[in-house]
């Protein structure tokens, strides 16, 4: 097991995008808009959409396959699995079980974090505590969403936004010291959700009839709403962050923000004082992911060659709830 005084690093990471390229002239064939009015307004391009029967731990284990062989691992050491996701492939049991029997590991302490597009920073956040207690070995965090399942295609505000995908990272301990997972900040407002919400499935409106008229199974969002609140939170998350961890914003190598609107990630740039060719971008092929977001963003900011060793990262990402989080990576 691991001392309670080892560093938390990332081992290995990997990333899924469904085949299906979902382009915003494709869109336009299916609600009213235009590729210029969503680029406009998000930056997004295009985004993916999974195949009919590829579900969110189908996606959730194909990027934690990739990221067990980018750590370089036995699939067996892994004794946590976390995965984060809005859309499991069902209540309950979790999608964090489905993985595990799906990638044939040993019986492990499994469970699945809703925190919206902030889980995979929750998980990463939590696997570091669950590491440093000296009570696991290794862990799996996943962030997985099958968001084209719940989007409303009547409402071209919401389904041009979001796209299906999952992000996966191993973490483990290290005896070097000061390196891995160096600080991490958490934080939620449960004051306001009908702002980003789907409304009927669960115990307060449980499927009927009534609620699929109303189509209240599908997403909702006040876009206005959650754009000024997005600003205001992942700019406070992020300042947040570097005070505690005693970092300056200059010093850091990169910043991957959770990837949901270009005009967001501007504004947190400005508010940081840092340029914007240290933020790490893609939202323009895949659009809004929620919780695989952050993950498929690091993966491919790492095989990219965005991160070296030695390099200083913040992760920053907001979500339904609302819900927010940074954590901040030494390479």
């Amino acid at each position: 097991m691991n001392s309670p005084l080892s560093s938390i690093v990332i081992l290995g990471t990997g990333s899924y995008l469904p085949e299906r390229i979902v382009t915003n002239d494709d869109m336009a064939q299916i609600v009213e808009t235009s590729d210029e009015w969503i680029q406009a307004r998000t930056g997004i391009r295009q985004r993916r959409f999974a195949a009919e029967g590829e579900n969110t731990s189908h996606m959730a284990s194909a990027a934690a396959r990739r990221a067990i062989e980018d750590a370089g691992i036995d699939p067996t050491e892994i004794d946590l699995i976390l995965v984060a996701t809005m859309t499991p492939d069902m209540p309950f049991p979790s999608t964090a079980c489905l993985v595990q029997s799906q990638l044939g590991l040993p019986q492990c302490t499994a469970f699945d974090i809703q925190a919206a597009c902030t889980g995979y920073v929750y998980g990463l956040n939590i696997a570091t505590s669950m590491l440093q207690s000296g009570n696991y070995n290794k862990a799996l965090v996943v962030g997985a969403e099958k968001l084209s399942g719940i989007l409303d295609f009547e409402d071209r505000s919401t389904c041009v936004l979001f796209g299906d995908g999952a992000g996966a990272a191993v973490l483990g301990c290290s005896d070097v010291s000061g390196v891995g997972m160096i600080g991490g900040i958490g934080g939620a407002d449960g004051s306001n959700p009908e702002i980003l919400c789907q409304p009927a499935g669960g115990s307060a409106i449980p499927p009927g009839t009534d609620s699929l008229a109303a189509r209240q199974h599908f997403l909702k969002m006040n876009g206005k709403e959650i754009f000024k609140q997005a600003v205001r939170v992942m700019g406070q998350a992020s300042t947040d962050l570097l005070e505690k961890t005693a970092v300056d914003a200059d010093d850091l190598a990169l910043i991957i923000p959770h990837q949901a609107n270009l005009r967001i990630i501007d504004s947190l740039t400005k508010r940081l004082g840092i340029p914007v060719d240290n933020v790490f971008i893609n939202l323009q092929d895949y659009g809004n992911t929620s919780a695989a977001s952050v993950g498929i963003a690091l993966d491919e900011a790492r095989h990219s060659g965005r991160i070296k060793t030695g390099d200083l990262t913040l992760l920053v990402a907001f979500g339904a709830g609302l819900t927010w989080g940074a954590t901040m990576v030494k390479w």
